[in-house]
């Protein structure tokens, strides 16, 4: 026994969890604040004595996976360097050697996807893998792909889901019980009988406040404004209303269908673009005046008016109403007005602290600017207060690494401020007790993240929860929305628990009856086609002693391939398909799709294409977005031509709606395209997305490797390269400086050293240098070298 029973007393709905879910693949959702790391554990030490090997445990951000970590270390009595954490701030090496010393990991999933991908760990011995907050688990999310892997490799596979909140959408739940081939649905709720002992109160208020009359004159000019840019929308049937209520999604939506008609040659249509930017932008300045107040408003209107090169940003600031807008939020700012919200949260908080002293308040807000001037506010009245944000950095705004947020949770949890105001990075599974208040500067509009900001309370001793709203204002349509989608959820998660449960009580009846093996039955069900190709596997891979035996007792590969009513495209064979991909392919989705359709992954770091599938054969993979830039920066015809150079036959793909997407004339994009096809030769391709990429890739490689028996073979650069070629790469690291652009500067200069040492001014004689690229080039060899956290 691995799990230190003397330090734990399961509650009996964690132990009847734990019973169902010790041999069927599981989604517990349970209330935040209630255990569900325990049972995770519970189960753990099972799987670990029965099977022996590794436990995987995934959390979407750091400072949860971390504090797994610790957790386990806590209660497990296995060596501590036996339990570890896997992040992207490790080396690739260093995690591969973790993986292999390990009995207990936990990690980031984007961490664990890419050594999967580039074959530095397998999950053929994990035993147990644990997706926390599991409602992440759709769409392109990291543990699809990885719940995919695992069930296909692993020995001894088992998948345990935790969640408060799986979703409001049925569609949605049901994705993720498929993409994590769930059998089984443990749910219970605050109410449930068993449950309800350990639920401690939470009491909530929803405190409504009067927007003061400057808000409701700036708010109407910003609606009638918001009005006007609909209505041509309106008219082309590209928006159901011109009503300033329309949602956010409807107007976003008009952009693609824009982007539809132009990439049609409707060309008339592409002039609307600027009406549906308007209206995009009007919204989320309405949005911020009605949640945040004129202070987060009059932040975005600055960074309209200093964005320059958007023509629509440009007539909104120059609209005689949006000049009055200006004026009325420079008045409310001399005479100190802001959203009434932002007292009734330093009242609250005052009257908390009056009362408690040492309480422990979580504020939390959409936007970190307003998250920023909580923070200001509060000290300003002697009240200790810290943000928590994301790692990302914004403009002016940089962000917590995950060493700063793990200090500032354990320095609240000590108590040594009083106030943690918290982005939407604070509100999934951090375990901070005994929290005694809980405010939403703001309703959200979804179920799960209502769930999960609500939990930060009542954990351990009953807590509060105080919603703030503006009366009349999309505050009070977002509360409600939220609430709908809560009671949609459980309805929702029931019903198909219901069906989980009658198909289960189906397969045992049958097992009794007619299967005798455990792991048969739980052996997902398999096409005829895919058996016997399994078949042709298992008569590859004869067993140590056994050769002469399978040679005489089998048939041939191709004999039983010809004899197959379908042949199968993934039979796996002693030397399959092989894809080389760089390693800045990663993040682009196709690798995972590529291994997904039986390619054997080869990640390296190409110089010259992205994906390499023969020795004639290299392939650039370029996103619509990507190739307009590179038209724009004069990048494109260079890259073309070092694949030409490097491959006999090169292809590029382009991914992505092409057109409508950038202020670039379909006219010039075309002539782009034409040039690179009939000048180079070089064949594009166009794809959808990312895993028709993967097809298209997929083809090419098995045409290449099986049809023309062609080998795999990666050409470098590096080992060509002449001085010239060696002078022009150096100087093309320096910013905007193309291949063309560093021939001018080498050929004027005449040397490396000179284009080094040029002045701003030297630099701008060369043609296709302008004073702000000059600037940029002098910027990157000049400033001081300061070493990145």
């Amino acid at each position: 026994m691995y799990l230190r029973r003397d330090l734990i007393q399961p509650r009996v709905y964690q132990e009847v969890i734990y019973a169902r879910c010790k041999e069927s693949n599981c989604l517990v959702v349970l209330p935040t604040g209630l255990g569900k790391t325990l049972i995770a554990m519970l189960i753990a030490d099972y799987r670990l004595q029965k099977y022996g090997g590794k436990v995987l445990m995934l959390a979407p951000t750091k400072p949860l996976a971390l504090q797994h970590a610790e957790s386990f270390k806590k209660l497990f009595d296995i060596p501590p360097e036996k339990i570890n954490v896997l992040t992207g701030e490790l080396s690739p090496k260093t995690r591969q050697e973790i993986w292999e010393k390990s009995v207990i990991i936990t990690a980031t999933p984007q961490t664990i996807e890419n050594d999967i991908l580039t074959g530095r760990i397998s999950l053929e011995d994990v035993v147990l893998l644990v997706f926390d907050e599991a409602h992440r688990a759709v769409g392109n999310y990291s543990y699809v792909f990885i719940a995919r892997e695992y069930l296909k490799t692993a020995k001894h596979p088992l998948v345990l889901g935790l969640t408060a909140s799986p979703g409001s959408d049925e569609v949605r739940i049901r994705e993720i019980i498929n993409n994590l081939g769930i059998e089984r649905i443990e749910i219970r709720t605050e109410s449930s009988p068993d449950v309800k002992p350990y639920v401690h109160r939470i009491a909530f208020e929803w405190v409504k406040v009067d927007l003061p009359g400057v808000y409701k004159e700036v708010r109407s000019l910003l609606r009638g404004m918001l009005k006007e840019s609909l209505k041509p929308l309106a008219q082309f049937k590209l928006v159901s209303s011109y009503s300033p209520d329309i949602s956010k999604k409807e107007v976003l939506q008009a952009g693609s269908k824009i982007n539809q008609e132009v990439a049609r040659g409707n060309y008339e249509i592409g002039r609307l673009r600027m009406y549906q930017a308007k209206a995009v932008k009007l919204q989320h300045a309405i949005e911020l005046l009605e949640t945040q107040g004129l202070t987060a408003l009059r932040a975005y209107l600055k960074k309209l008016r200093e964005d320059k090169r958007t023509k629509s940003s440009r007539e909104l600031m120059e609209d005689p109403r949006m000049r009055k807008v200006i004026y009325l939020l420079v008045q409310a700012k001399e005479l100190g007005i802001d959203h009434p919200k932002m007292e009734k949260l330093k009242e609250l908080v005052k009257a908390q602290l009056e009362k408690k002293p040492n309480s422990k308040i979580i504020v939390f807000t959409n936007y970190r600017d307003t998250g920023k001037k909580i923070v200001e506010e509060l000290r300003a009245m002697s009240v200790s207060a810290e943000r928590f944000i994301g790692q990302a950095s914004r403009s002016n705004d940089r962000g917590m690494s995950q060493k700063q947020q793990k200090e500032t949770l354990e320095r609240f949890s000590r108590g040594e401020f009083s106030v943690l105001v918290a982005t939407s990075v604070g509100e999934e599974g951090l375990d901070v007790p005994e929290v005694d208040l809980v405010i939403f500067y703001e309703p959200v509009p979804s179920a799960i993240r209502s769930i999960q900001r609500r939990g930060r309370t009542g954990r351990h001793r009953p807590g509060r929860v105080v919603i703030l709203m503006a009366k009349g204002t999309r505050d009070e349509a977002y509360y409600w929305s939220s609430r709908r989608k809560e009671r949609g959820m459980f309805e929702a998660i029931r019903k198909i628990a219901r069906e989980l449960e009658a198909e289960m009580k189906e397969r045992e009846d049958m097992k009794r009856g007619k299967i005798t093996s455990l792991d048969a039955f739980l052996k997902p069900k398999k096409k005829p086609a895919e058996e016997k190709a399994e078949g042709i596997e298992e008569a590859e891979k004869p067993s140590e002693g056994k050769v002469e035996k399978y040679e005489k007792a089998e048939p041939s590969k191709e004999e039983l391939y010809e004899k197959l009513p379908i042949k199968p495209v993934f039979v796996r064979r002693p030397k399959g398909i092989v894809v080389y991909v760089d390693s800045r392919e990663l993040r682009s989705g196709v690798p995972k799709h590529l291994r997904g359709l039986g390619a054997e992954v080869e990640v390296k770091t190409l110089d010259v294409a992205d994906y390499v599938v023969s020795e004639e054969v290299g392939i650039e993979r370029k996103s619509a977005n990507d190739f307009i830039q590179s038209i724009i920066d004069g990048r494109l015809f260079d890259q073309v031509e070092r694949l030409k150079k490097a491959y006999e036959k090169p292809v590029i793909i382009i991914e992505g709606q092409l057109y409508g997407i950038r202020n670039v004339h379909p006219n010039a994009i075309r002539g782009a395209i034409a040039a690179v096809t009939l000048d180079w030769g070089v064949p594009i391709l166009f794809s959808s997305g990312p895993e028709e990429t993967a097809q298209f890739i997929y083809l090419m490689a098995k045409r290449e490797q099986e049809e023309r028996k062609k080998e795999v073979r990666l050409r470098s650069e590096k080992k060509a390269l002449t001085l010239a070629e060696r002078q022009r790469l150096i100087v093309e690291g320096l910013p905007n400086v193309s291949a063309t652009l560093a021939k001018r500067l080498l050929k004027h200069f005449g040397n490396v050293e000179r284009v080094f040492t040029a002045t701003e001014e030297e630099l701008q004689e060369v043609e296709g240098i302008g004073p702000k690229k000059a600037r940029e080039i002098r910027k990157v060899i000049t400033a001081p070298y300061v070493e990145e956290e």
